[in-house]
């Protein structure tokens, strides 16, 4: 549905979008609901927190890209999503990543941001079960969820196809844990 929604916004006047099953979902972009990122962003203004660029993921509805747009932030997408934080980094200070908490803590630690400089907004926490402490020295807040298909992959099974075959290249997508990447 948010890849309908998305195309519709930059289809040509002369171009149809068409959506074969209207039932069509993303569990990830289903766990961020606008309400909740909303409140999320209305949560870290109170707390004095003006130097966090919004960005999301592309797995998230129109609302959410128009919550970064008017805040100065960006959209992004598995393949750019470092030179995405390269940028917002440019602007502030901090970043605030949702909907997808592996994708955006993969990408900072690729750049070199410790993970204990990563901290995980969980929206069904008051102050998304964080301290305003651990919001000031974050660098990164990462929304809590995930893509229930990446996370169907397991670190076991990289252990079984490497003892299959030592030599074996195993590539992973950024949305898995970061377990996974590590491996």
């Amino acid at each position: 549905h948010f890849m309908a929604e998305s195309a519709d916004i930059l289809r040509a006047p002369h171009q149809t979008v068409i959506l074969p099953d209207v039932k069509a979902g993303c569990s990830m972009a289903d766990m961020a609901p606008t309400d909740d990122v909303l409140e999320a962003g209305a949560t870290l203004e109170r707390l004095g927190v003006h130097d966090a660029t919004p960005i999301t993921y592309m797995n998230s509805t129109a609302e959410l890209k128009a919550f970064c747009g008017e805040r100065g932030g960006a959209v992004c997408t598995s393949s750019n999503a470092r030179g995405i934080f390269e940028w917002a980094f440019r602007q502030k200070e901090k970043i605030f990543f949702f909907p997808d908490e592996h994708l955006g803590r993969n990408t900072a630690i690729a750049m070199g941001i410790p993970a204990e400089r990563i901290v995980v907004w969980d929206p069904k926490r008051a102050q998304g079960g964080l301290t305003a402490g651990e919001i000031d020295a974050a660098t990164v807040i990462v929304w809590k969820g995930c893509c229930s298909v990446h996370t169907k992959f397991l670190l076991r099974h990289v252990h079984e196809r490497r003892a299959e075959d030592p030599s074996v290249k195993v590539l992973v997508h950024p949305e898995v844990p970061h377990e996974m990447v590590a491996a």
